[in-house]
This record gives structure tokens, sequence and C-alpha cells, in this order.
């Protein structure tokens, strides 16, 4: 292998350009399928959390909790727990930990934890557009999903009762 006379590098090798990570997230698998800033690709969404995030929150935590939860007691919650210490993000942090294990996307706490306490708003919409990459209508709640989900299916004839001829 001959070398430069200068610099004492190979010369007549290949030389392979360094790989960096794809813009678009989403290709990764197990990956939120918009990034943290994508904020205005649905500017709605993006003024919604920006002056209420209790309401974003708020069906955030009645998807992920499967309907155990309201999205108004959730974010009655969040509103609370940011007018009296300003520490919603905590609150918020555990949905976006919940979410993931449900999604199987990888945990990472501290990431998280930091994503939400320097960027509530941007993490709130990228949880929310997430939801709705996965086929939820956050406004209409969880009954009202299910309920959509099982429009589609058929429903079986009803049979009389009793012996009839």
């Amino acid at each position: 292998m001959k070398q430069h006379p200068t610099m004492g590098i190979p010369v007549g090798e290949p030389v392979h350009a360094p790989q960096f990570a794809p813009l678009n997230q989403s290709a990764v698998v197990g990956e939120f399928s918009t990034g943290l800033c994508d904020c205005f690709s649905d500017v709605s969404l993006c003024c919604l959390t920006c002056w209420c995030p209790c309401i974003t929150f708020g069906r955030i935590a009645e998807i992920v909790d499967k309907g155990s939860s309201s999205c108004g007691t959730s974010g009655a919650i969040y509103s609370l727990i940011m007018a009296f210490t300003g520490c919603q993000w905590i609150y918020s942090c555990t949905y976006r930990s919940k979410m993931k294990a449900q999604y199987g996307m990888p945990e990472n706490s501290c990431g998280d934890c930091c994503t939400h306490f320097w960027c509530e708003a941007c993490s709130l919409c990228q949880e929310y557009r997430e939801l709705q990459h996965r086929g939820y209508d956050l406004a209409l709640g969880w009954h009202g999903n299910m309920e959509r989900q099982n429009q589609g299916m058929a429903v079986p004839p009803s049979m009389p009762s009793g012996m009839t001829r």
C-alpha cells in the first residue's frame, strides 16, 4: 500500500464517505413518525397546544389510557399542576413513556424528561401527531375511536326468541 509522501495517508485506496443518520427519522423502526420540531406541519394543532396545552394533553392521555381517564379530567389535572407548581412537564412526560411502551419505542426516560422540560409544546404536538399517524382521531376520544372502528364490522342479525313456527 502506497502512502502520500507528505501526509502519510494511503493513496489509491477507495475513500468511503461517512454515513449520516437519515433526516427523516420515521425510517428508523420504533421511532416517532414525525420529528420533534415538525410542529408547523399542523398549524391548528400548534396553535391549540401553544394557547391551551391542557386540551392537547388531555386528548393524548385519554387515548394512551385507553379511555380509563377522560380528556377533561387529565386536562384539568395538567392545568392545576401547571398553575400551582409549573411542573406539568413531569406529568406529561409520564404519558410519553406510557405511549412509547405501548408502541414498542425505545425507552429513554432522561431524554424524554429533558424533551418535555425544554420543549413541552413540541413534545405534546409530536405525541399528538404520532397518535394521529397510528389512526386515531383524538378529538373523538377513546370511545369515539372505538365506535368508529366497530362501524366497519358487520353486526350479526338478531334471532327471534322462543319457539315459533
